[in-house]
């Protein structure tokens, strides 16, 4: 039976901040650093092992995947980057002050841009504080301007049928550190979750998922491993 377990980052500093963070790159907070070693300590005391990670671009989440590898004396693992397990691309909310954004646009507008399945938030200005397109590690990417949680999923679900299902078909143990909406991209593909549904589940930060799926990769089981 095919091991996968997804581990959304610890909590980043714009989490802390509550400002809308996309594709901008922050860093943990010494509890988000803390998040991700208890996630490794558990996953280590629960008997977990892993043959290959997969994460992000984004300092975040390599950083939170390489502090549970560390609590898990396993840090010589293979680990594969990609950009298209990053978060969302929030587009011209990037920095904004959440509860700042809801006083200026109302509480249901900035819902809907957080919310809604496939409707964007405003599109990033070209010029933006926030603009990556000089950013060496997306180097011949098409940087979105604004994503919805489908322009998540129609990022991630190939990279997921390319370079993860087929490793797992392979018998290999999976490990994936990246984000809030990359995760829930593919915890709706493997459950199976519609589109209506998809937009109330949250996934907390430095909690570990673990999916048990059949040959076919059609998940069994998922609960997080602090409740077994």
């Amino acid at each position: 039976m095919p091991t996968l377990v997804l581990i959304r980052h610890g909590q980043s500093a714009w989490n802390l901040e509550n400002r809308f963070t996309g594709w901008w790159d922050v860093d943990v907070t010494e509890k988000g650093a803390e998040e991700a070693r208890a996630a490794g300590r558990l996953m280590a005391e629960k008997g977990l092992d892993f043959d290959l990670c997969f994460t992000s671009l984004q300092t975040r989440a390599i950083k939170t995947l390489n502090l549970a590898l560390e609590e898990m004396q396993r840090l010589w693992l293979p680990v594969e980057k990609n950009w298209q397990l990053n978060e969302r691309h929030y587009g011209g909310l990037t920095g904004l002050d959440k509860s700042e954004t809801a006083a200026e646009y109302g509480a249901d507008q900035v819902h809907i841009w957080r919310r809604s399945f496939d409707i964007p938030p405003p599109p990033m200005e070209p010029g933006s504080a926030y603009d990556l397109s000089a950013d060496r590690r997306y180097a011949g990417i098409a940087i979105p301007n604004a994503e919805s949680l489908k322009d998540t999923i129609a990022r991630v679900l190939p990279y997921w049928e390319g370079r993860i299902a087929p490793e797992l078909r392979a018998g290999k143990r999976v490990l994936i550190s990246a984000h809030g909406n990359s995760l829930r991209a593919l915890v709706k593909h493997l459950s199976g979750i519609p589109d209506d549904a998809i937009t109330t589940l949250e996934i907390p930060t430095g909690q570990p998922i673990v999916y048990e799926l059949d040959d076919a990769l059609t998940a069994t089981d998922r609960y997080y491993l602090s409740e077994r």
